[in-house]
């Protein structure tokens, strides 16, 4: 996402300047297959759901992989939910509701806490009581350097990070590490060669780099995941972490410390620390 704030104040950022106007939606009678392969074709993590015209819902890569997993997903051969396929099953059943939207004037910090208090990554957002936008925990991460308090917040990211990290070895198969994420509920692995990390697999990459390209997912996971891994050090503060993911376009921050990966800070966690709004 391009935004151009030219002319507009820092301070005077609102949900309206950094959201992503388009939204693409999908009907609760469609199947998870199609709403899967629209979200990796389009490149994004969640779909509004619509019906008659009326915004009903949401359904996100967490719903798709820890909802349908944790309901008994066989990904061998095909995705199976509860012995049926997921070009069978409808988003209906798997879908976040009700839609949880926020106001085109509200501030950015307004969105930051909405977010936490809802404990969801996205909301919608609305205008005259028309949906016009939606905005994510990323949309907020690369509008950071555009606000000054954000850059005043001196928490070191082992303060918000995730210190259990999980991994997968490079020739683990991509359905087994799927499986791990849907039943840790985690949105990424962390993946190793010999033991040393060399890149990462998240939900987005099992979204556009195989189901939507009709992939098997029996390949070995080395070959599909994100790599080099970008990472930074222990001791660093949130204001450097969102610069970093803000320029590099990631949503997850692997944390080294010597060497050894020690911990991941990820967008929401970033959301999390600016909603304190403690800064020096």
């Amino acid at each position: 996402m391009s935004k151009d704030f030219a002319g507009k104040s820092r301070h005077e950022l609102k949900v309206e300047d950094i959201m992503s106007s388009k939204v693409f939606t999908v009907a609760p009678e469609n199947t998870l297959y199609e709403a899967a392969r629209i979200m990796g074709e389009k490149h994004v993590g969640s779909l509004i759901v619509v019906k008659y015209d009326t915004p009903v819902g949401i359904i996100t890569e967490r719903d798709l992989l820890s909802k349908a997993v944790c309901s008994g997903i066989e990904l061998e051969k095909d995705w199976l939910v509860g012995g049926v396929s997921i070009k069978e099953q409808k988003v209906e059943k798997f879908m976040s509701y009700p839609l949880i939207t926020i106001s085109a004037k509200s501030s950015i910090k307004e969105a930051c806490k909405m977010m936490l208090e809802k404990r969801i990554r996205r909301l919608g957002v609305h205008k005259s009581g028309k949906l016009v936008g939606i905005i994510t925990a990323s949309d907020i991460v690369r509008c950071f350097p555009e606000i000054p308090e954000t850059m005043r917040v001196w928490f070191e990211v082992d303060y918000f990070m995730t210190k259990r990290v999980i991994t997968a070895d490079e020739k683990t198969s991509v359905n087994n590490v799927a499986k791990i994420m849907g039943e840790n509920r985690i949105g990424s692995v962390i993946i190793t060669k010999q033991g040393e990390p060399i890149g990462i697999f998240t939900e987005r990459d099992l979204l556009s780099k195989l189901l939507a390209v009709d992939r098997p997912l029996t390949i070995e996971v080395g070959d599909v995941c994100s790599s080099p891994l970008i990472t930074a050090p222990l001791g660093i503060n949130v204001a450097e972490a969102a610069i970093i993911m803000a320029s590099k376009h990631i949503r997850r921050l692997p944390i080294i410390e010597k060497d050894r990966l020690v911990g991941i800070i990820t967008a929401r966690d970033l959301i999390e620390a600016y909603a304190r709004g403690r800064v020096k």
